[in-house]
């Protein structure tokens, strides 16, 4: 990501409307879940999140590791968070957002080091593996913490 360019201007680029636009979730959900392969999924879904991940943990993360444990370390905070969101509303800690984040984020680094495209698959098809993915690693998830 340009060091210049704009939260307005990265919702724009992502989503193809201009933020807070009413098309804004619908054409969000359309390209991420219709996008070509996994890691082509992330760049679409919740840009204004993505915009601030960028920014603050993969941009610094990038001056000191290679780009593969910049980008899981980025999933890991980002599941962090989320764990310390959940933490907060339910006073009680909670990790399991930051594991299965970070499976989502090995499984970005392996479509985009192997040649996993679908881009030429129906847009429901495509759909179902990019969800199917998100769930493979929910589920793993589980079994891993139990």
């Amino acid at each position: 990501m340009a060091k210049s360019i704009t939260l307005s201007a990265y919702v724009k680029k992502r989503n193809g409307v201009a933020l807070g636009a009413p098309e804004s979730m619908r054409n969000m959900l359309s390209r991420s879940l219709g996008a070509g392969s996994f890691h082509q999924f992330w760049e679409y879904w919740n840009p204004i999140w993505g915009y601030y991940l960028a920014r603050l943990v993969m941009r610094p993360c990038l001056r000191v590791l290679p780009f593969s444990l910049a980008l899981i370390m980025t999933f890991a905070v980002s599941g962090a968070l989320h764990d310390l969101a959940v933490t907060l509303v339910k006073v009680r800690v909670t990790l399991f957002f930051t594991p299965w984040f970070t499976l989502m984020g090995l499984c970005v680094l392996a479509s985009k080091r192997l040649p996993l495209s679908y881009g030429r698959r129906p847009w429901l098809m495509r759909a179902m593996i990019n969800l199917s993915i998100i769930c493979a690693c929910l589920l793993l998830t589980q079994m891993l913490l139990k």
